[in-house]
């Protein structure tokens, strides 16, 4: 027997339950700090939940397309061929209906402007330049169409043009950078004074005081030439335009005359002489000496003819000599005669009225005519007279009641123009006198 074996003081069963109550205050600790883990961490879960459901999706916006068609009208071209892609037949007469008491557009007119607006390839706006003043716009508004007539938007800036001539008025106002717009506008102004076909000599110069017009930051044309002053052979013609009360605005001279007179200088703007007033010249078609109680203007084909002043057509039609013509009866027993025009103006007929300075025809060759020209003629109580040396009075001045308010209105358009007039480098000529000539024709 060993005496050294000692049993232990405790058994198996005892030391089992001795773990287990050690084990179980410990698994409770650990239950517990799990429950407290859990406890911090799921807040800050549902906060980051709770932070991703209140942010709001935002929808992505679909860009507008817009675009603008930009052209001139086409010959031949309707407002059919320019929206039928766009309307059904049905809205095109509907919209030819609705336009026709604003500007019926059947008169749209070839080489003026458009412009188309679309909104995603939708119609939103259409605009035609009716001329240079108005303009259509047509507008859709549920299902109808807006249609007005309105001034086109132009921003206008005062200027002062001068030039000296070389050759001719056309050539120095284009010298001066400027367009032959500007060029038929001032001679239209100085028509009653100054031939620009006869007349004009190298030396002679002008000043203008014109308004520029200007459009989407594009220049666009000419407004109203507010003053003018043009010296010819030594003399100086000035011009001011004036609106004398319910009177239409008119151009007038420094000292109140009305520049407006019974009859223009010539029927044409810019041409040459090709044949002047004689009672013995030798016809280059018929070889024989003949009276030519006439002034023959050469002018490229299609140049516009004015009428000199007021009248009523007395007789219109063609011959095989005189070619297609026109004869004026003006007042106090004067006529004057067109020939060899290529065509008439729209709407000329026997016993119309025209106005000074309307168009009445273009320069032809026809009839007897070894080029394009007109022949222009006057007569007086029936005889012939030369147009060259036909000297007319000038029409109602400035009313005595507006006289101070046109001196206001000049002063500052004196001003804006040079300090001193321009002076000619030509020694002044002799004036033509009126003459009456009798001659056969």
């Amino acid at each position: 027997m060993n005496n050294d074996f000692n049993p232990p003081r405790t058994s198996l069963v005892q030391r089992t339950r001795s773990n287990r109550r050690f084990l179980l205050p410990l698994l409770v600790l650990l239950v517990l700090g799990g429950l407290f883990l859990l406890s911090n961490r799921q807040p800050s879960e549902k906060i980051a939940q709770a932070d991703t459901k209140t942010v709001p999706v935002i929808a992505a916006v679909p860009e507008v397309r817009r675009e603008l068609i930009r052209g001139a009208i086409q010959p031949g071209e309707t407002i059919t061929s320019l929206l039928g892609h766009i309307f059904t037949p049905q809205q095109i007469h509907n919209l030819n209906l609705q336009c026709k008491e604003v500007f019926p557009l059947s008169k749209l007119c070839a080489g003026k402007d458009y412009r188309l607006a679309l909104r995603d390839g939708a119609f939103e706006r259409f605009e035609y330049d009716i001329d240079n003043e108005e303009q259509l716009i047509v507008l859709q508004n549920e299902g109808r169409f807006d249609i007005s007539r309105t001034a086109i938007p132009y921003t206008v800036e005062q200027q002062v043009i001068k030039g000296t001539i070389t050759s001719s008025l056309f050539g120095a106002v284009l010298d001066s950078g400027e367009s032959e717009t500007l060029a038929i506008n001032l001679a239209d102004i100085f028509a009653w004074d100054i031939n620009f076909i006869r007349d004009i000599q190298s030396g002679d110069s002008f000043q203008v005081l014109v308004e520029k017009r200007f459009r989407e930051g594009k220049q666009s044309g000419y407004g109203r030439i507010l003053a003018a002053s043009f010296a010819n052979r030594g003399k100086n013609f000035q011009a001011y335009l004036f609106e004398d009360g319910e009177k239409r605005a008119a151009y007038y001279d420094e000292q109140g005359k009305s520049l407006r007179k019974a009859f223009l200088k010539a029927p044409l703007a810019f041409s040459r002489i090709s044949s002047g007033f004689t009672l013995r010249r030798f016809h280059p078609i018929s070889k024989t000496w003949k009276a030519h109680p006439a002034i023959d203007y050469a002018a490229p084909t299609g140049t516009p003819i004015k009428a000199i002043g007021d009248a009523f057509i007395s007789r219109i039609g063609r011959t095989k000599y005189n070619g297609n013509f026109i004869e004026l009866r003006h007042s106090n027993g004067m006529k004057s005669l067109y020939l060899h025009m290529n065509g008439f103006a729209k709407k000329m007929r026997k016993g119309r009225r025209v106005a000074q300075g309307q168009t009445i025809g273009y320069v032809g060759m026809t009839g007897l005519a070894t080029g394009p020209h007109l022949c222009f003629r006057m007569y007086k109580n029936g005889r012939p007279i030369n147009p060259a040396r036909l000297k007319s009075t000038p029409t109602v001045p400035v009313s005595k009641s507006n006289m101070v308010a046109y001196k206001a209105t000049i002063a500052p358009l004196i001003a804006q123009l040079s300090d001193s007039p321009p002076a000619s480098t030509q020694l002044a000529a002799t004036e033509p006198q009126e003459q009456s000539v009798t001659a056969n024709n």
